[in-house]
């Protein structure tokens, strides 16, 4: 807009005089942002109806009022990445692929004092890059920013990255960063950043940094007992750069190490990095009942730290123990999905050949069937299960582990799968077929299922709500109580002597069972309201009047769904004896019905809708 448009906006409302310099930076050719439209360009104002008119990308030439847009809309300057990304349109790809800290030294220059928030900053990135392109590219590139002296990195989101007026080193940006925080936490992050980039401060500000960082892990109540044991490693190694003594310093590792109750919580929280030495200071701080100890943890287990404790256990001499372990959990279903994702994925390494060989039968195949269910069961959402994905991808997994099946087992085996909850159904068709493939007559059992499937149960919507809150019952509550008791039970000793446990496992049988029928059931029904009954011959939804052979009686009965039974109120399931033999018949016919040891003779009279009732 010119001064003289300006100036007549102005007259006609003089509550937009604070806002004239923003209203002479809404000129055509100037970009903009707005936050419902996105980024834009002021193509021209149009004096006869006062409107700017702005090419966004949905809308080109979209007229807005000037008073509207300087609420809504931020006009961009020259040198914004945004405008740049237009006005320069080979320089910006250019630093975008070859110069990530030019390319944010650049566009800090474009805020006021060179500082912006991260989440500005990311925003402005992201609409620069396009938001599938800039979460790849941010994860590499904030690397190269951080060690960029130019640049202060924030600790926080919601703090600033601030373009220097004299460049930092990294290095020198950690010291200053411990020396100006008072939290435990962060003092052993920076500490440890200063480890691994190889530290080359002075001795002087080491030593005050290594006198701070071993007062936080002696005295903060902040740090829970992993972080203080991951603090402590990072004080000593240190120490040892400094050229200090570790043992000048308390809590050791291992007195740490030996303190602790909860081994296996305090693995699940130390880093990845750390793991191994964890293993170490174990076998340092229980010399004696160390190999117990790493199989415990092992037994619980996951990801990288799986391999890192079977790796320890056979350096230390353990492989047979090993085997003979994995050999039990097995058979007490005591193997967990990450024990076994480990399995199926080394089965063929030359390192653990030996180890896994005897592993390799169809009992497995039925451990990580269950560990697949148990997982599905007591996930909150419809995440990943990384045990049923290998099984998926991995097309040799199922012929090795059925190499050595009778046709019987494998039959068990291929139902099980036909149960789990832990696959979608065209998976579960996926893997039968490499079932089939081996035992041809499993296909028998495919057909068996699927023809189970076409018999529909017709049912009301009451009745169908029952059954599902039934069903979630026994999902949510009964199934996970039970594994509960299972696991309890299991920590009471020999499962040899154990009538907990025995119990236990047979309750869990039959809430399989009945978990199992439930689906099957409900896959098959189908809610109907009975208004299709006509009052010709009998069907689901008619109301008949009989008369009873044996007494001369005449009785009425109500002929529903599979579930709707209400015996004592004449009130029956067409699938029952006396329903079927109703059903199809008319006014007028006759039907003997034998129940038990007596047949009886119902003459029929009227037939009437239930949903007319």
């Amino acid at each position: 807009m010119n001064s003289e448009a300006v100036a007549t906006l102005i007259a006609k409302n003089p509550s937009l005089k604070p806002a004239k310099a923003k209203l002479e930076a809404m000129e055509p050719g100037a970009y903009c942002i707005h936050r419902s439209w996105g980024f834009g360009q002021i193509k021209k104002f149009h004096e006869a109806s006062q409107k700017l008119l702005i090419d966004f990308a949905d809308k080109k030439a979209h007229p807005m009022d000037p008073a509207f847009c300087l609420t809504s809309m931020e006009v961009l300057p020259a040198n914004h990445l945004l405008v740049r990304k237009e006005t320069e349109p080979k320089k910006i790809p250019a630093l975008i692929a070859d110069d990530p800290a030019q390319l944010i030294v650049e566009a800090l220059q474009a805020y006021p004092g060179h500082a912006t928030t991260a989440i500005d900053l990311e925003i402005t990135l992201a609409q620069v890059l396009g938001e599938e392109k800039f979460k790849k590219w941010w994860s590499v590139a904030k690397k190269a920013i951080a060690k960029d002296p130019r640049i202060a990195v924030p600790a926080k989101k919601t703090d600033c990255y601030v373009l220097r007026e004299t460049p930092v080193s990294s290095e020198d940006e950690i010291v200053e960063s411990f020396g100006a925080t008072r939290s435990a936490r962060r003092r052993i992050l920076l500490a440890e950043k200063l480890l691994t980039g190889g530290a080359s401060s002075t001795k002087a500000d080491l030593k005050a940094l290594l006198t701070g960082l071993a007062e936080s892990v002696k005295d903060s109540h902040q740090l829970t007992p992993a972080e203080r044991l991951h603090g402590a490693a990072v004080r000593d190694g240190l120490a040892k750069l400094v050229g200090v003594e570790s043992t000048a310093f308390e809590p050791a590792q291992t007195v740490l190490i030996a303190q602790v109750r909860d081994l296996p919580g305090i693995a699940e929280k130390i880093p990845v990095h750390f793991q191994a030495r964890f293993l170490e200071l174990v076998k340092l701080a229980h010399p004696g009942e160390h190999r117990d100890l790493v199989f415990t943890l092992l037994k619980t287990s996951q990801g990288k730290f799986t391999t890192e404790c079977i790796n320890f256990l056979l350096e230390n001499g353990h492989a047979d123990d090993l085997a003979t372990a994995l050999a039990r959990w097995q058979v007490e279903q005591n193997l967990r999905a990450p024990v076994l994702l480990w399995v199926v994925k080394n089965r063929h390494t030359k390192k653990f050949a030996k180890l896994l060989n005897d592993l390799m039968t169809p009992r497995l195949l039925g451990a990580i069937f269950f560990a697949i269910d148990y997982e599905a069961l007591q996930a909150a959402s419809a995440r990943r299960i990384p045990l049923a994905d290998i099984l998926s991808e991995d097309t040799d997994l199922i012929p090795d582990l059925l190499s050595t099946a009778d046709p019987e087992t494998a039959r068990d085996l291929a139902n099980t799968l036909l149960l789990n909850q832990g696959f979608e159904e065209l998976t579960k068709k996926a893997l039968l077929a490499r079932f089939i493939k081996i035992f041809p007559k499993i296909q028998s059992l495919v057909a068996a299922d699927a023809e189970s499937k076409e018999e529909q149960l017709l049912v009301s919507r009451p009745s169908y709500e029952r059954k599902r809150e039934e069903y979630e019952t026994i999902v949510s509550k009964k199934i996970p109580e039970n594994s509960k008791a299972i696991a309890t039970a299991r920590e009471h000793g020999d499962l040899k002597e154990n009538s907990e446990y025995k119990m236990a496992k047979q309750d869990q049988t039959v809430l399989m069972a009945q978990k199992a029928q439930l689906e099957r059931d409900l896959g098959r029904a189908r809610i109907t309201d009975f208004k299709d009954a006509t009052t010709d011959q009998v069907s689901v939804g008619s109301v008949v009047d009989v008369v009873v052979g044996s007494t001369g009686q005449t009785v009425r009965y109500t002929i529903l769904g599979a579930w709707d039974g209400v015996p004592e109120q004449n009130v029956i399931s067409y699938q029952t004896p006396l329903g079927l033999a109703f059903l199809g018949k008319k006014p007028g016919d006759t039907v003997k019905v034998k129940i038990g040891g007596t047949e009886e003779t119902y003459a029929i009279r009227t037939i009437t809708r239930y949903a007319s009732a």
